[in-house]
């Protein structure tokens, strides 16, 4: 049984492998980030890409999303965007003379929420439901969503002109919040000669079954109770920090756990490590700290914070495999 679980998590790691070298043919900028968005995708969660305009958000969001071949929606957001205009609506077929349900673009298996935060609260909060329980209420009645299902969601800098801030309660539905900056030099070099040639266009490496069955492995990573323990005081740490009004959330932790079995898998491991939780407790935790009104407009707060949580606290043992 152990074997079998090797030997698919070696063919997992070479599909992924496959996503992300395809990805990267077409987005000229940090592996990294290609790599966060896979443990989303692995962990089933979903990622918020923030930037300045012009940085090839959407690229990589439209990129990401024809790598893994699955059915896609985008959703412009926009100051006069309606809840109905996400989810869908009943409407009347008059000669029947009955009401049918309309799908909206949040039935599809990755829906692309382009400057979700140009909408009003009210349309951002239609999508609580959907990102939480993977299901849709419309008029009383429950819609499941398609299985996998991920938002990957653009937001501008929120003292941009007619941006709205995320509350609290959307921000801590984002698995990874993840910052694209200005490219290095020479990848603005690549990126301006690239634009005068042929536009590159992802082409699917999986699909939606091949998705599914790489997450529910990554269900199968073995997690020492120690990491357990590890990921607790890491969230516990920045519930305790002065500067912080709202810590990381259980959520936040279990999140935390789901990222570090996501990275296994990508490693070709079937265990977790310290290291897994390490690499990803910025961009999981960072982004759900309400900070108090002192340090609320200073840069680079809550990564600080998550920082000093990591340099603060020790996990007893290192993992070995079982």
């Amino acid at each position: 049984m152990q074997a079998e679980l090797v030997d698919k998590i070696a063919a997992a790691k070479e599909r992924i492998d496959a996503v992300r070298d395809e990805v990267a043919r077409v987005f000229i900028g940090s592996g990294h980030i290609i790599d966060q968005m896979l443990v989303a995708l692995l962990a089933q969660g979903h990622v918020l890409l923030e930037g300045v305009p012009g940085v090839a958000k959407t690229t990589l969001a439209k990129a990401f999303s024809r790598a893994i071949g699955t059915s896609v929606k985008r959703i412009q957001f926009t100051p006069d965007l309606l809840p109905a205009d996400i989810t869908g609506t009943y409407v009347l077929a008059p000669r029947e003379g009955t009401f049918s349900f309309r799908q909206g673009p949040i039935f599809a298996n990755l829906v692309l929420a382009d400057e979700v935060n140009r909408a009003p609260p009210k349309t951002q909060a239609a999508l609580l439901e959907a990102m939480q329980e993977q299901q849709v209420t419309v008029e009383g009645d429950c819609f499941e969503l398609p299985r996998p299902f991920i938002v990957v969601a653009t937001q501008n800098p929120i003292d941009l002109e007619g941006t709205y801030p995320l509350p609290e309660a959307q921000i801590d539905r984002f698995l990874v919040h993840l910052n694209i900056g200005y490219p290095s030099h020479d990848d603005e070099v690549r990126m301006v000669v690239a634009h005068h040639v042929v536009q590159a266009e992802a082409k699917p490496m999986i699909d939606a079954i091949a998705v599914v069955q790489m997450q529910d492995l990554a269900r199968s990573v073995h997690v020492d109770n120690d990491l357990y323990e590890y990921a607790v005081s890491l969230s516990e740490f920045t519930r305790n920090d002065s500067r912080v009004l709202l810590g990381a959330s259980p959520r936040a932790t279990l999140g935390l756990i789901q990222a570090a079995m996501a990275a296994a898998v990508m490693a070709g491991r079937g265990y977790a490590t310290p290291d897994d939780i390490r690499e990803h407790a910025v961009p999981v935790l960072a982004h759900r700290l309400l900070l108090s009104d002192e340090v609320e407009g200073e840069l680079g707060v809550r990564e600080e914070i998550v920082k000093a949580a990591l340099s603060r606290v020790s996990y007893r043992k290192a993992v070995h495999p079982v």
